[in-house]
């Protein structure tokens, strides 16, 4: 039996999958999400590790000036 799903419940539906697809692949060990992304690509697990590293640090950073950065936009 086919059911007719409105848009929104659509929607809603695929931004939950999504979210718990992001959740499981933050929840990767850095070195494991490296070599799992380096499957088929043209770069190694070495280079994705270290740029994802570097990604990491810059968000760190940006978590500690966020809060001082919207208070002075305030």
């Amino acid at each position: 039996m086919n059911t007719v799903i409105p848009r929104e419940q659509a929607l809603a539906n695929a931004r939950r999958i999504l979210d718990r697809a992001r959740a499981r692949r933050d929840a990767l060990p850095i070195r494991v999400a490296a070599e799992q992304a380096a499957v088929g690509s043209d770069r190694t697990a070495d280079e994705i590790e270290l740029h994802l590293r570097r990604l990491h640090r810059a968000a760190r950073a940006g978590q500690r000036n966020a809060p001082a950065t919207s208070v002075a936009a305030a």
